[in-house]
């Protein structure tokens, strides 16, 4: 109704939602809301009391199904703290996801993975928006963790037995102010150079879409100056 104009009023969209099948509204109050005028649009005849509790009905069984209507002591979710969720065998599943995600496209000459062995002897720089700050690298609606928990590149990489540089080169995704020199100082002294590009929830979120998938910015620009 607000954003596309599928509807003309509340109650014409309680009407055209529940026939939909839904059954849950993301609402700002109880003013501007839909979910309010489904008893008028049940009196008028718009929907049945059958298709009202239908509605409802999976939405009390999660609801139980989660203890909500447990006493505190019943119910096993009250007892979970940030203990729980930052665990070790949690952080380690986390670790593993993370491993198991990564896509690799192309690895030209078997330049990864970087072995351990060879470390010690390597001269790595890390670069790009992407490569120490922490704002950047979570999506949207994502929880927002303590910092001794998130590890950024450069932070990971530093736990390497290897020389380690860093020059971020642009401080935000939206990389309007670059600094080429220096990137390619700290890519010209390196044996291995990480760029760490990407958009993050300041370019694109939701109701946030873009134009075109190019990188922002002068990202593309400061990948070509990296790898030269």
């Amino acid at each position: 109704m607000l954003g596309h104009h599928y509807t003309r009023t509340f109650l014409e969209t309680a009407v055209a939602s529940m026939n939909a099948g839904c059954n849950l509204e993301l609402s700002y109050g109880t003013r501007n809301n839909v979910f309010m005028h489904i008893p008028q649009a049940l009196v008028m005849g718009n929907i049945t009391l059958q298709m009202l509790r239908d509605r409802v009905r999976p939405l009390f069984y999660t609801r139980m199904r989660l203890g909500e209507f447990d006493p505190p002591a019943m119910n096993p979710y009250s007892a979970l703290d940030l203990s729980a969720v930052q665990s070790p065998e949690h952080r380690n599943l986390s670790l593993e996801a993370a491993i198991k995600s990564f896509v690799l496209l192309k690895n030209t000459r078997g330049t990864l993975p970087l072995r351990a062995w060879d470390l010690p002897s390597q001269r790595l720089a890390v670069v790009g928006p992407f490569a120490d700050n922490p704002r950047v690298l979570f999506g949207d609606y994502a929880p927002v963790p303590e910092p001794r928990y998130i590890y950024t590149p450069r932070r990971g990489l530093e736990t390497l037995p290897a020389n380690v540089t860093f020059a971020a080169g642009c401080r935000e995704p939206q990389c309007q102010q670059y600094s080429r020199a220096e990137v390619v100082g700290a890519a010209a002294v390196a044996d291995v150079v990480v760029v760490c590009l990407g958009t993050g929830t300041g370019v694109e979120t939701e109701a946030k879409d873009r134009r075109d998938l190019s990188l922002p910015g002068h990202q593309l620009e400061l990948l070509q100056d990296a790898v030269q």
